[in-house]
């Protein structure tokens, strides 16, 4: 169900009639990896829920986890990842409670953070967010836009030697069917294609169908899965094989579930028709970050870059204004709702 209006509000009435109560200590939360945009909304959101935050823009790690001290709640991003001694150590100044600002939670070992005593939740934003973006990249994909603005903006205004596609006449398979992908599946109804749906657990009224099979019939195959430890590789080299030729790739989902070692060769060889990627498999450390001067070590991101049907961006599809209010107002409730829990005992 899409996270409406009408409840962001009454989750907000509700929390300020509980925070307004005087028997009530005002809640801590340290925010790790804060950004500038994010933290305007924590400082003004969270006071309106009786909470008191300790904001900062570095990343969590063994090194600052004292900005930590005192308050049960953290709430970190998905930008970089926790290492198990950093969730040892912030156990030790007693942190009990993790909201990770991001669906995902592959950046987390959510295993050792159970063994020494952390909670962790993820959040829910507007799934409309990345919905929106999926298909934008799912046009500029079958449309070659890449080259086209290439072309035009070195003045060559000549038709494309590529004639695009239209999406009626396709097929696209969509991996993944919670709530991004149910919203993506939505907006394709009204393109007129057929569009088949693969999951382990079928949530939605859509043409569910084995993933193989998914594979060797869809024109543009679109990844909305979490990432685990079995869905690493999801799209590996006799997958990749299966689909079919010509076929494209749509990934807003995280950049680990292509092999991507295969994916660069069926691109160049045109075994595939196109990728847009709006996460890679080693983005961390490149992504979120000004590489203009500075050498990039990923040569399957560099070849990557050269292909004129292959869209990259850096990881942006849920950066919308709706998304980034929701991620932040519910990684406050969360801490809210985990401190009630904790004084009902």
């Amino acid at each position: 169900m899409d996270y409406s209006e009408s409840v962001r509000t009454a989750a907000l009435e509700r929390w300020l009639v509980s925070a307004s109560s005087s028997a009530v200590p005002a809640t801590g939360i340290t925010v790790f990896g804060c950004g500038q945009d994010e933290a305007v909304l924590f400082r003004e959101l969270a006071p309106r829920f009786g909470v008191v935050p300790t904001i900062t823009e570095a990343a969590v790690t063994q090194a600052n986890v004292e900005l930590a001290f005192g308050n049960r709640c953290v709430s970190v991003g998905h930008k970089s990842q926790i290492t198990s001694a950093t969730l040892r150590a912030l156990s030790q100044v007693g942190v009990t409670y993790m909201s990770t600002r991001s669906i995902g939670y592959n950046h987390i070992d959510l295993r050792y953070a159970a063994r020494v005593g952390i909670f962790v939740e993820n959040v829910t934003y507007s799934p409309d967010s990345v919905a929106d973006y999926t298909l934008m990249l799912m046009l500029m994909a079958v449309r070659q836009a890449k080259s086209v603005i290439r072309r035009v903006e070195a003045h060559d205004y000549r038709l494309n030697d590529v004639r695009g596609k239209e999406l009626r006449d396709l097929t696209v398979g969509v991996i993944g069917t919670g709530r991004i992908g149910a919203a993506v599946m939505d907006r394709l109804r009204g393109f007129g294609c057929r569009v088949l749906a693969y999951d382990n657990r079928p949530k939605t009224s859509a043409n569910y169908v084995p993933l193989d099979e998914l594979l060797q019939h869809s024109d543009i195959v679109t990844l909305h899965t979490p990432l685990t430890a079995d869905t690493h590789h999801l799209l590996n080299r006799q997958r990749i094989k299966q689909m079919k030729h010509g076929a494209f790739i749509v990934n807003t989902g995280r950049g680990a579930l292509l092999d991507t070692e295969t994916l660069v060769p069926a691109l160049e060889s045109g075994r595939l028709g196109g990728a847009a990627l709006d996460v890679v498999e080693g983005e961390e450390g490149i992504f979120y970050a000004d590489c203009r001067n500075k050498p990039i070590e990923s040569e399957l991101l560099l070849r990557l870059h050269e292909l004129p049907n292959v869209l990259i961006s850096p990881h942006t599809a849920y950066y919308t204004d709706r998304a980034l209010s929701d991620t932040v107002e519910n990684s406050i409730i969360n801490c809210l709702k985990y401190e009630s829990r904790k004084q009902r005992g």
